[in-house]
C-alpha cells in the first residue's frame, strides 16, 4: 500500500518520514533526481513524498515519488566545489538570525539570503539576536542595520534567544506554519528552538574566542513538531552562493530596486554604468542604502550568476 508523508530529516541514504503520526526510515530505490534541479541531495527536509513499506519491516520503506515543491531554499557552496544543496522545501517562512558579533553577520550574507528567499517567494523575518551582549556603540550599529531592512518592508525584531518576550513574539508568528531557522553557526538558532520547545534538547555550542565563529553543533537540517506548528533547525551556514539567477533578473529580487527600475532609461539596465538609471539616482538621494547596492554589485560580478 502506498503511503504519503513528509521528510523530517535526511542523513546519507536514510530519509526519516512522518506519516499518520508514525516515523518510517526510508530509502530511495535506484536513481532519483528532481527534474531541472542538480543538487547533492535529491530529497530535502519538508519534501512531501509517497512510499511503500518494505515487506516484513513495519517501520522501513522505499520512496517512490516526490510531490511538486511549493518552494525551497537552495544554496551553492562558496568553495571550489560549487556544489548546490537544498536546505529545506515547502516552507511558509524563514527566521534569519543575525548577530553583530560572536559571530558577526555581514550585510552581504543577509542580502544573499534575502535574494534567494525572494526568488522563491518565501517570507523572511529578521531576528537581531544577542542584544544583551552589545555595548552602546554596537546597539546603535544594530539599530542602523535593522533600519535598512525595516525601511524596505522586512519584519525585524531585536531579541534574546531565551527571553520570554522574544519567545512570545516568535511563537505567535509560527502558529500553524512551517518555519525554518537559519544563520551562521553560533548565532543562537538551536538555543532559540530549545527555548521554544525545551523537550527537544538540541545541542548548542560556544563561539570560538580566536576567530569569533560558531562551531557546528547541528550537522543536518531537521524538522520538529511544536503543537500545530513545525520548526526546521538547520546547520550553520558560513557562505551562501546563489543558484540559477541571471544578471538581468537580479535587481528584481532586491525589493526596493524592483519598485524603481521601471524609471530607468533602458529596459535592460543593470544599474552599473548606464545613464539615467533610476536606481543609481535613488542611491545618490539616500533612498536606497549603499550597503544594499554594494551587495547587488558583488552578486552581479559572481560567476554563479552566469550559469
Amino acid at each position: 500500500m502506498i503511503k504519503k508523508g513528509i521528510v523530517y530529516c535526511t542523513t546519507g541514504s536514510i530519509h526519516r518520514i512522518k506519516s499518520e503520526g508514525q516515523f518510517y526510515d526510508c530509502r530511495i530505490k535506484g536513481k532519483f533526481r528532481i527534474k531541472g534541479i542538480k543538487s547533492t541531495n535529491p530529497l530535502a527536509v519538508g519534501d512531501k513524498v509517497s512510499f511503500v513499506i518494505e515487506p516484513k519491516k513495519d517501520a522501513e520503506g522505499i520512496i517512490t515519488s516526490i510531490e511538486t515543491r511549493q518552494n525551497y531554499i537552495i544554496r551553492k557552496s562558496v568553495n571550489l566545489s560549487k556544489q548546490t544543496h537544498i536546505i529545506a522545501a515547502n516552507i511558509d517562512q524563514v527566521f534569519l538570525m543575525i548577530t553583530l558579533k560572536t559571530p558577526q553577520t555581514f550585510p552581504a550574507f543577509i542580502d544573499r539570503f534575502l535574494v534567494t528567499a525572494q526568488a522563491y517567494e518565501i517570507n523572511v523575518v529578521l531576528l537581531f539576536n544577542k542584544i544583551d551582549i552589545y555595548n552602546k556603540e554596537e546597539l546603535n550599529a544594530m539599530t542602523s542595520l535593522k533600519g535598512v531592512y525595516q525601511k524596505i518592508g522586512y519584519e525585524c525584531y531585536e531579541v534574546v534567544a531565551t527571553d520570554s518576550k522574544t519567545l512570545d513574539i516568535i511563537d505567535s508568528k509560527m502558529k500553524g506554519k512551517v518555519s525554518m531557522f537559519c544563520g551562521h553557526s553560533g548565532v543562537g538558532k538551536s538555543t532559540l528552538v530549545n527555548a521554544l520547545s525545551p523537550g527537544l534538547k538540541l545541542k548548542t555550542g560556544m563561539v570560538s574566542k580566536q576567530n569569533q565563529q560558531g562551531q557546528h553543533t547541528t550537522t543536518f537540517a531537521e524538522m520538529f513538531d511544536l503543537g500545530a506548528s513545525r520548526i526546521i533547525d538547520t546547520p550553520g551556514i558560513k557562505g551562501f552562493g546563489l543558484v540559477g539567477i541571471k544578471p538581468k533578473e537580479l535587481s528584481g529580487y532586491f525589493i526596493e530596486f524592483a519598485l524603481l527600475k521601471g524609471g530607468c532609461k533602458f529596459n535592460n539596465c543593470l544599474h552599473t554604468t548606464e545613464p539615467n538609471c533610476a536606481i543609481k539616482e535613488a542611491i545618490e538621494e539616500g533612498e536606497i542604502a549603499h550597503s544594499r547596492y554594494k551587495s547587488y554589485l558583488q552578486l552581479l560580478e559572481e560567476d554563479s550568476l552566469y550559469r
